[in-house]
């Protein structure tokens, strides 16, 4: 049996298939890029994730450091603070000292320290540091009843614990 190629039949049949084989060739090489695209968008988006976390995280050590920084000046600073305090309790800052003393407890006050020595208090030792205990009758143990020296914060982290006297029952010892 021959197979004649001027057959209408068996051209529309021929025509066909090369449509299919196209349709096909068409649909692999459009799910071909469509899996490529879907890969590129895919990295695309992983690496925009992994620089928002590195941005957030440089952010994030340069407040650290700027924090660190400061709560290391306001360490040093901190004596003067007392001998100024000393200076207050003795009348001994008077006119232009005194305006200065108040100037730079200011300054002080505005970068975020914080000062805290409040008596009748419980103790907590993650600001106190008792440094005396005193019998009491009173019913609070572990009270504070006079603060030796302040304590103080900065950005609500305890730079310098206060130093303090704290009640102890008479029955305990």
């Amino acid at each position: 049996m021959s197979i004649e190629n001027d057959n209408p039949e068996t051209i529309e049949n021929s025509e066909l298939i090369s449509d299919e084989l196209n349709n096909l060739t068409e649909h692999s090489e459009s799910n071909s890029i469509n899996h490529e695209i879907a890969s590129l968008t895919e990295t695309l988006q992983r690496v925009q994730a992994e620089y928002l976390n590195y941005r957030k995280r440089v952010e994030r050590d340069k407040d650290q450091s700027t924090i660190h920084a400061f709560t290391y000046i306001l360490l040093e600073f901190l004596p003067v603070l007392d001998d100024l305090e000393r200076a207050a309790a003795h009348q001994e800052l008077v006119g232009g000292f005194k305006a200065v003393s108040d100037r730079i407890n200011n300054i002080v006050e505005n970068l975020g320290l914080t000062k805290f020595s409040d008596i009748n208090v419980i103790f907590d030792p993650e600001i106190h540091e008792a440094l005396a205990y005193e019998p009491s009758n009173d019913n609070f143990p572990q009270t504070i009843i006079k603060v030796l020296q302040p304590g103080y914060k900065y950005k609500n982290k305890v730079i310098r614990p206060a130093r303090v006297v704290v009640s102890q029952p008479q029955n305990q010892k």
